[in-house]
């Protein structure tokens, strides 16, 4: 029994990794009650008036070097903070990093990491070190994740967008990406008033809140708030990271931005709106692209979201301080440019608009299904619940709405507990965001068809890895639609690469793996493209 304890536990190390979705009965980001919400405790709704100590170290030079931040202290950024030369800055619970600094930012450059692991009574929390009451979106830079993952466009690497190019800011990993890259750990994490405009107004050269360029599966994002960011809360430049229990609260722009083949998974996000900020570009609670040209590039944004609740913000002014509505306020998802997102199970509430098939190539995506908007309620909207933009305007959109068991409801009313406060439309504090009784998002949760793994849209593909287990070497057979080159990792139980292989198509199954690895558990990733696959593997 000892021995198969032991294996149990092996096995469960090695898949922490790959993070799975959580199967639900209800819609939206929470349970109903008496389940309590995660966003309990460690979450803040006032930012602008929390009280916050005063700094006691100020960070000027980048880290070089393996650096941990200490609980205790208060943290300042001295300006533009670079951890690189493949160090790893750790946080520890409960620190604060306060900075009055112009355009200070932490950046995380490619092959560095962070590991910012709060608790759920002792957050970690980044934001202005202005005083209460003075603090604005754009107060400081923002949290910037670089990885080696993948990224659809310009020969798979970019810098960042609003800061001088260097190889500082370089994300991607060009014609061999890693899309098991590790940036470090964020849990239990708030990021507020971050979005510094490095150039001229207008001049799309903010930083967001949480910008992930590239970010590979080891990269894990859990538990962090993004609150009064001066562009996009959460923002995803390629690559395959996943993230669970997000809070996009009061941002100027999008709440969550996808791009440039982003193929991670993500689960449980609120998202809430504030009436009267937005973006002079739109704002809206998803925008989507597949890049800026809609070309095919070398894989497609196809990340999953799943059970988020998003709060427009049209409702809001009708109550007492509830604010002005800006026009410039339109859609809970914009999805256009050759995008294959996919987002199940989720509320859409009191938007302009509720959800928006832009363009050609995106509608041809929503009629081969390889862009999925299904079993989702969209309540409240002001304009029309969906609808088409650009050409064709033709397509019949509300029956590829209907026919993906999605729900609309005319208003809003009885969908949640207390979304708002009708004695102030103002105060954010207190709300409950969890199904009503007698909701519709009580039920309706679909995820027969969830796919974990994500492969190229109609490919016809099949894999083996044996023998399994293997006292010597483990060999492939696979089939693939695809002539693309074929990259085969093999991971230990720590997430450790052991051994990498690229090979054309035709070779892959004369390749032979495991010769040399020691006795244990192992996880064999095979990518080819967009096709992705993880097999897990015993050597005797």
């Amino acid at each position: 029994m000892k021995k198969i304890y032991s294996l149990s536990m092996l096995l469960l190390v090695t898949f922490t990794g790959f993070a799975q979705f959580t199967t639900t009965t209800y819609r939206g980001a929470f349970a109903p009650a008496p389940t309590a919400m995660w966003t309990d405790t460690w979450t803040e709704f006032d930012p602008q008036n929390k009280v916050y100590p005063t700094p006691t170290v100020t960070v000027s030079a980048n880290i070089t070097t393996n650096t941990t931040w200490t609980a205790g202290n208060t943290y300042a950024l001295g300006g533009q903070i670079y951890v690189k030369n493949n160090a790893t800055l750790t946080i520890e619970p409960g620190v604060v990093i306060a900075s009055i600094t112009p355009g200070a930012g932490l950046f995380i450059t490619k092959g560095a990491k962070l590991i910012a692991e709060g608790t759920v009574s002792s957050p970690i929390v980044f934001t202005s070190g202005n005083s209460a009451g003075n603090r604005n979106r754009g107060d400081w830079g923002g949290v910037i994740l670089l990885g080696k993952g993948s990224y659809n466009i310009n020969g798979g690497v970019n810098n960042i967008e609003g800061i001088a190019p260097t190889a500082d800011t370089e994300f991607g990993g060009g014609a061999t990406p890693d899309d098991n890259d590790n940036s470090g750990s964020l849990k239990y994490v708030r990021i507020e008033f971050a979005g510094f405009t490095y150039g001229a107004a207008g001049s799309n050269t903010e930083i967001n809140g949480l910008t992930m360029g590239a970010c590979g599966k080891g990269t894990k994002i859990d538990y962090v708030q993004v609150s009064y960011a001066n562009d996009d809360s959460f923002e995803w430049f390629g690559g395959a990271n996943d993230c669970f229990h997000l809070v996009a609260f009061n941002g100027l722009d999008d709440d969550f931005d996808t791009d440039n083949g982003f193929s991670g998974k993500v689960q449980f996000c609120l998202a809430i709106k504030e009436p009267s900020a937005a973006d002079t570009s739109d704002s809206n609670c998803f925008e989507t692209d597949n890049n800026s040209t809609s070309a095919a590039g070398t894989s497609f944004t196809r990340g999953i979201f799943s059970n988020c609740t998003l709060v427009g913000p049209t409702y809001r002014t009708t109550l007492p301080n509830g604010g002005t509505l800006n026009n410039r306020h339109r859609r809970g998802a914009h999805l256009r440019r050759n995008t294959q997102l996919q987002i199940w199970n989720s509320i859409f509430m009191d938007f302009v608009d509720g959800v928006v098939l832009d363009g050609a190539t995106t509608q041809t995506n929503a009629t081969n299904n390889t862009l999925k908007f299904k079993s989702n309620i969209i309540a409240g909207t002001a304009a029309t619940k969906v609808v088409v933009a650009a050409s064709p305007t033709t397509y019949d959109v509300a029956t590829w709405f209907a026919n993906n068991n999605n729900t609309s409801q005319a208003s809003s009313a009885g969908l949640l507990t207390t979304p708002y406060n009708t004695a102030d439309g103002s105060i954010y504090t207190g709300l409950d965001y969890r199904p009503a009784t007698g909701s519709i998002a009580l039920t309706g949760a679909d995820f027969t068809t969830l796919s974990n793994d994500k492969f190229a849209a109609n490919a016809e593909f099949s894999l083996k890895v044996y023998p399994n287990p293997s006292s010597d070497s483990f060999k492939f057979d696979y089939v693939s639609s695809s002539n693309e080159k074929v990259k085969v990792t093999a991971y230990d139980i720590t997430g450790k690469t052991v051994k990498s292989i690229d090979v054309d198509y035709s070779e892959i199954n004369e390749q032979t793996i495991g010769n040399d690895f020691t006795p244990g558990v192992y996880v064999i990733a095979l990518k080819q493209g967009d096709i992705s696959k993880t097999v897990r593997v015993i050597k005797k």
